[in-house]
């Protein structure tokens, strides 16, 4: 097996998607020629030519529009939105089209419609790049929702979101792409979606959490280990359909739960976690369930943005503060 960035691999999986399937095409902005504002796509448009690997206009509404439209007539669409934060535009594609199509027809159509979208801060991104928008969506019934945090995972979850017949949202965390290399299965392979990881076994607290933020949990159980402290990481992967087993599974092992993404606190994801673990779980808890996210204001300006993402410190405060109950 090689090893790989994330890039690479989310790259290598759209290969084999549109070598055995003639099918598969990918469209959005600069996907083409450049290969992607990230690269991701680079290599296709040669292979595959400008039929199958599409530029399209500066018009988010229009790739994902059309990709409803390709979809629905018997096309396998990848469609890239540049950046999360710029898929406002396509709320109503997304919403009111892609997503209600099988329950608007009584299964008569599909939408087998993948959208590829970069997130997440800690790179320096302009305003609006690094927006943390999963919450959106996952409110949305009829789309699933993916973000991967490793290599391997970014994979075989996007070639599982490939072989779905319904749209996924695939999420790539930005500053994940080229952060590690690990080893990937040339050949085909999946992983199950709405599954999730146990990235690291403890005893004491469990942490949940996805996409960019699971290796920071992963320092914060390296460190706390330091203090004698086991953290229990989980890597929920796919937040919708969530995988409410493991999660409470954990909680009733440890007791004690802390709940961290980097999108703003107020009606995240985490709140539906922790409703889960306060519906299923409650007896088991031996204090309040924590959550550690963004604040509630607009993704700030680069130069303070450390300050504004959830990191070791906050994380670990938080697990004081829960085993200290």
């Amino acid at each position: 097996m090689a090893k790989m960035t994330m890039l690479q691999a989310i790259n290598q999986a759209m290969t084999l998607a549109m070598q055995e399937n003639p099918k598969v095409m990918v469209l959005g902005e600069d996907v083409g020629r450049d290969g992607g504002v990230f690269r991701a796509t680079e290599g296709l448009y040669e292979r595959f030519g400008q039929d199958r690997v599409v530029d399209t206009p500066l018009a988010e509404s229009s790739i994902i529009g059309s990709a409803v439209g390709l979809a629905i007539g018997g096309m396998l669409p990848i469609a890239e939105i540049q950046f999360l934060g710029f898929i406002y535009e396509t709320m109503d594609q997304i919403a009111t089209q892609a997503s209600r199509m099988r329950f608007r027809s009584q299964s008569r159509y599909h939408v087998p419609l993948v959208i590829r979208a970069p997130y997440g801060g800690g790179v320096r991104t302009p305003e609006i790049h690094s927006d943390s928008l999963e919450a959106l969506f996952v409110h949305t019934p009829g789309i699933k929702v993916l973000t991967p945090s490793t290599p391997y995972d970014a994979k075989g979850l996007l070639l599982a979101a490939l072989s779905d017949p319904d749209p996924v949202l695939f999420l790539e965390p930005i500053p994940l792409y080229r952060a590690v290399r690990e080893e990937v299965a040339e050949d085909w392979y999946e992983v199950p979606l709405g599954k999730a990881q146990i990235r690291r076994t403890g005893k004491d607290v469990s942490i949940i959490t996805w996409g960019p933020m699971v290796p920071v949990a992963e320092a914060c159980a390296e460190q706390a280990q330091g203090e004698q402290i086991s953290l229990e990481v989980i890597d929920l992967r796919t937040l919708s359909p969530l995988d409410e087993d493991t999660i409470i599974t954990s909680v009733q092992k440890t007791g004690h739960a802390v709940v961290v993404h980097e999108a703003v606190g107020m009606g995240g994801v985490g709140a539906e976690v922790t409703a889960i673990i306060q519906e299923h779980a409650f007896l088991s808890l031996e204090a309040p369930i924590l959550r550690v996210t963004g604040y509630d204001t607009p993704y700030p300006v680069a130069s303070v943005e450390d300050l504004w993402r959830p990191d070791v410190f906050r994380i670990l405060a938080a697990v004081h503060q829960s085993l200290q109950y």
